[in-house]
């Protein structure tokens, strides 16, 4: 990827060939594959850097195109997708899902017991647009497994396949999930509590119905094409297949154990597109989508947002941090000091946060270690793409923050 000089945006290449250094030594470690790191300020491409292999055993090394799966920097492309509606004024953000979902209606919320035994209450109100988007919905995934609602979705089929070893029903539809959520109780009342969960793909049922098309094509020509994102999509056809990167866990002997191979990954064809984590992407595609948004809504001509809605989805939606609606139950950091605005995450008190950053920083990362981050206040954005599961082994996107941040200068 071609770069321009660093000190003409701003930054300093003295100070950026750090992140040569950290990238190195997480490499020499044998505790990530492959790392890639792009950093685009003041309208240019100031670092772009890969280090590693994206596939050990066949000995493939990292490469700026290689593919990789983003599974939840999914969301905020799939909030773009819904918001894209909402302009439309096919629906208000504090509506009802329930007047399009039905099955939805008149839920009851979990309060003590097993999934076998529970005693649950009803809900108060029925879950909105903006519940969804802020993760405020008391909704769940089944992969946490904390809690017995977590477990009540796997019994139930609410699974989204992420994960290979598991065998997806044939015939699934993205309609009948989603149905299937909606008879099981919430973890809390609807807008009380932020908890991580399957609301985004909730959010792209709810794009097929406001369109009228699957949600696999709405965001593949509305979203995807238009900003010219020609490695992305929910499946890796054939012909890129050598680019797709191999997904590991750790070892458990500070190495690393292959958790998903690229020649037998679900991702070469899923059984149904998830709005929560159904993407692959590359780190030049993906900083495409961060520059439409740090552009207000425009990328090279093609509007997919007005400026005041990327200003409204980057604002924080929450009465506090993260803390104080409920924390997270597998993140790296405790995210204090971090809200949630419309699909993205936001930084509140970059103090509180205890790395450098911005106030205003907005973005979010995905399960197998990647992450990206657009901060409006310095007109920069930073993607970061490695393929290890679960993305809280190690602090490798505050590491970056604290690199990325030490070499600004102007």
């Amino acid at each position: 990827m071609r770069t321009a000089k660093p000190e003409a945006a701003g930054m300093s290449s003295t100070r950026l060939a750090r992140i040569d250094d950290w990238m190195d030594r997480w490499i020499a470690s044998g505790r990530l594959p492959g790392l890639s790191v792009t950093i685009h300020r003041r309208g240019e491409t100031v670092y772009s850097r890969v280090a590693g292999r994206r596939d050990v055993a066949r000995d493939l090394p990292m490469t700026d195109d290689t593919i990789v799966r983003i599974y939840s920097m999914t969301k905020p492309m799939t909030s773009v997708a819904i918001m894209m509606l909402y302009e439309e004024g096919l629906f208000q953000l504090d509506d009802p899902i329930s007047r399009v979902l039905p099955a939805f209606k008149n839920q009851r919320v979990f309060v003590s017991g097993s999934p076998m035994s529970y005693r649950s209450v009803a809900a108060e109100r029925d879950i909105t647009y903006r519940d969804l988007l802020t993760h405020t919905s008391g909704l769940s995934y089944e992969f946490l497994r904390t809690h017995a609602v977590d477990t009540m979705y796997g019994a139930a089929g609410v699974d989204f396949n992420f994960f290979p070893g598991r065998d997806p029903e044939p015939g699934i539809t993205l309609a009948q999930v989603v149905d299937r959520a909606a008879t099981l109780p919430l973890l809390a009342q609807p807008g009380t509590a932020w908890n991580y969960s399957i609301s985004t793909d909730v959010l792209g049922r709810l794009v097929e119905l406001h369109s009228g098309q699957p949600f696999d094509q709405y965001m593949i020509e509305r979203v995807i094409a238009p900003l010219g994102m020609t490695d992305t999509g929910f499946a890796v056809p054939d012909a890129s297949l050598e680019r797709f990167a191999a997904n590991y866990v750790p070892d458990g002997k500070g190495g690393l154990k292959l958790f998903d191979d690229p020649q037998t990954s679900r991702y070469r064809n899923p059984a149904l597109p998830s709005g929560g984590g159904g993407l692959v992407s590359t780190a030049g595609d993906y900083m495409r989508f961060c520059r439409m948004m740090l552009n207000g809504g425009e990328l090279d001509g093609e509007r997919l947002l007005g400026v005041k809605t990327v200003e409204f989805m980057t604002s924080n939606q929450l009465g506090g941090d993260l803390a104080a609606m409920g924390m997270p139950r597998f993140f790296e950091s405790s995210l204090a000091g971090i809200g949630f605005g419309l699909g993205f995450s936001v930084v509140l008190d970059p103090a509180a946060t205890q790395t450098l950053c911005s106030e205003g920083n907005y973005g979010w990362g995905g399960f197998a270690s990647t992450g990206f981050w657009c901060d409006p206040s310095e007109e920069m954005a930073v993607v970061l793409m490695t393929q290890l599961t679960p993305s809280s082994t190690y602090p490798i996107r505050r590491e970056l923050g604290v690199l990325t941040y030490q070499a600004i200068i102007d």
